[in-house]
């Protein structure tokens, strides 16, 4: 398969064309034939156009990339390894959603062909590419694995926003169903990671490397989360605590914040669900997960605890939401945090507007149900404003600018610590 690959007498498809998926394509397209497919044909229309839908890629990203856009199952058929990355969310229970990621199975189903290889790179809790996804495949081809198709799987370590840690330049963890499957899946993959693979000894064991990779950022940033709070009370300034305590040559070094998106937020659901499957309730990891999906009320909360003890009236008070995608210099609004604060506002009757220079407005109202504020129609009168995302604009507004939008007695609040040090007249708080 990999030769049959390299002298493009095989070609490559990749399922799902998002943050992960896109960026993988048109790396193999340097190299191999590559069909790019996505069941949206808007989408794929854009990529016709060399337009990254996602805001991510520019148009010489496209350049020079044997690749074909498409949303058609017949022109998939034409390919024999196949790479999933469609997204794996989650319910409004907190369940795994495993809807795209079982439909993506699908659609390779009816067209995989015996000798062709399946890899998936969504991220699933351990077990799930077996026991789900082939079973799918297995139906739908009147195939049998593993007689009849190889499988792998390699999760995807796409960090939107990210320059620097891009898929050549990080290791790329692989697995297969057998130790055939796995030299050609690891030797596809070193065509385009320049910085190596690492061979997972299981399918498995690659699936739990990565749901672990996000739960263990999750666990660490609900405790600097719990600690902000208790540091809070204390009238201490936690990035002080930290910058203080990172000193040291063994301390982690993570920040307070909202935790959403599509990885931290979501992937540790997974585990927790496969685990209470088999008979455990995973205690730490739901209980950092708890403190994180609750950061968003606690925000606004004090926010308007600080305006009452400024002498406002809160139902009439006007504040200010800057930054409303899951985290900055991204388009990306799913599962954004800074719905929390804002839903939370509007709870206290307070008048909220918002403002993004990444996100799309009728995304917002879509997904949220409010729009973003012009800013022809920005107010001189706000009493507090919160810097949400520490997108770049924002990094460089100065103490002038936030006095120039408020009204007296104001509150700044800093969930970033952008500000930290530069504020002398405002009243200012960060977590």
């Amino acid at each position: 398969m990999y030769d049959q690959l390299l002298r493009k007498e095989a070609t490559l498809a990749v399922i799902g064309l998002g943050y992960v998926g896109l960026p993988i394509a048109l790396e193999f397209a340097k190299q191999l034939k590559v069909i790019g497919f996505d069941i949206n044909a808007g989408r794929v229309a854009q990529m016709k156009q060399a337009i990254d839908p996602s805001g991510e890629l520019e148009a010489k990203d496209f350049e020079g990339c044997d690749i074909t856009f498409t949303d058609s199952l017949e022109v998939l058929r034409q390919a024999q390894f196949f790479i999933v990355a469609v997204p794996t969310p989650i319910d409004e229970h907190a369940q795994p959603d495993l809807k795209p990621l079982l439909g993506a199975s699908g659609s390779v189903g009816k067209v995989l062909k015996k000798g062709d290889y399946v890899v998936f790179e969504s991220t699933v809790y351990p077990g799930c590419t077996e026991e789900d996804c082939i079973p799918v495949m297995e139906k739908l081809s009147g195939l049998k694995f593993p007689n009849d198709f190889k499988v792998g799987y390699s999760p995807e370590r796409i960090n939107p926003g990210d320059k620097e840690h891009t898929l050549r330049r990080i290791v790329k963890v692989v697995s297969g169903n057998d130790d055939e499957a796995l030299e050609t899946v690891a030797k596809v993959y070193e065509l385009v990671v320049d910085a190596g693979v690492h061979r997972a000894s299981s399918i498995r064991v690659a699936e739990a490397a990565k749901i672990i990779e996000n739960t263990q950022r999750d666990v660490n940033i609900a405790l600097m989360n719990e600690l902000s709070m208790i540091f809070d009370r204390m009238n201490i300034n936690t990035y002080e605590v930290l910058e203080a305590a990172g000193t040291k040559w063994n301390f982690l070094k993570f920040s307070p914040g909202l935790v959403g998106g599509h990885c931290i937020g979501v992937d540790p659901y997974y585990l927790t669900y496969k685990a209470k499957e088999l008979g455990y309730d995973a205690k730490v990891i739901l209980s950092g997960r708890t403190t994180n999906d609750n950061m968003g009320a606690y925000i606004a909360r004090k926010t308007v605890q600080m305006m009452i003890k400024k002498g406002k009236d809160v139902a009439k008070s006007r504040v200010l939401v800057m930054g409303a995608t899951f985290k900055e210099n991204v388009e990306d609004i799913r599962n954004s945090k800074v719905a929390d604060v804002i839903q939370e506002l509007k709870n206290f009757s307070v008048n909220v507007d918002i403002v993004d220079p990444h996100a799309d407005s009728d995304e917002l109202l879509h997904e949220y149900g409010f729009r973003l504020t012009a800013n022809d129609d920005l107010r001189t009168d706000y009493d507090a404003v919160i810097v949400a995302v520490g997108h770049k604009p924002y990094a460089e507004k100065d103490e002038a600018y936030f006095q120039s939008i408020t009204a007296d007695n104001a509150v700044l609040v800093d969930i970033k610590g952008l500000y930290r040090g530069r504020m002398q007249e405002l009243h200012y708080w960060s977590l």
